[in-house]
């Protein structure tokens, strides 16, 4: 895209560029506690999530639909369950309601200037997309934040079976805007994953860097989303 051209379509990334997951470790250790009467410790906790996470990025795109997700869920909450210490009461809990603890741990909040962000993007009448590597439940997600009415699609790593930073997942997104590659521009918080995929993929690139460091020389950083 040549300078000062207004591009065509925005495409942003999700986690860590449009919404934030809350600390989910003091969730969970309240959950355990309500729900089951176990009681962790914060180290505890923060390490059965990381497990939980480990596990869930690497088979986040088997998600891609309602019956698979649900699959995906209880698997992610055994990942969880095997990193807790083994008690008695831990060994009673079924797997169905260890996953419903694992989700209501798992919170996600929009930044604060993301509505008004995708507002001002919108105004100017180009086309939104979300792009990320992510499960089948992102629409729900985005839709719970009020983030979906200002968007033109959303698409997932599970939904087209290539994560970022593949060109195919960038591919997918431009066809959900209408837009060629120079007409697009993405933004994302991951060097690697946002900025080069978007390149391969023909797409100029933003890096979002919301503790005011600077990306590499030739790549263009902002600190928040109203920079755009």
């Amino acid at each position: 895209m040549h300078a000062g051209k207004v591009p065509a379509a925005v495409l942003f990334d999700a986690l860590g560029t449009l919404v934030a997951l809350e600390p989910p470790a003091p969730n969970l250790r309240r959950e355990l506690a309500n729900r089951f009467g176990i009681t962790a410790t914060d180290a505890e906790a923060e390490r059965a999530i990381a497990a939980e996470i480990t596990f869930y990025r690497a088979h986040l795109d088997e998600g891609r639909d309602a019956r698979r997700l649900a699959d995906l869920r209880s698997r992610c909450a055994e990942a969880l369950r095997t990193a807790l210490p083994q008690t008695r009461q831990l060994a009673h809990v079924t797997t169905g309601a260890l996953t419903e603890a694992l989700l209501e741990s798992l919170r996600f909040r929009a930044f604060p200037e993301a509505h008004g962000a995708l507002a001002a993007v919108r105004a100017r009448g180009q086309r939104l997309a979300v792009v990320s590597n992510w499960d089948a439940s992102l629409p729900d997600v985005l839709a719970r934040l009020n983030l979906t009415p200002l968007l033109d699609g959303v698409v997932t790593s599970a939904q087209v079976g290539a994560r970022k930073p593949s060109p195919a997942i960038f591919e997918a997104a431009l066809r959900a805007v209408r837009a060629e590659p120079a007409e697009a521009l993405h933004v994302g918080d991951s060097l690697e994953e946002d900025v080069n995929g978007a390149r391969r993929a023909g797409i100029e690139a933003v890096l979002i860097s919301r503790d005011g460091t600077r990306g590499p020389p030739g790549v263009r950083t902002i600190a928040s989303l109203l920079e755009l």
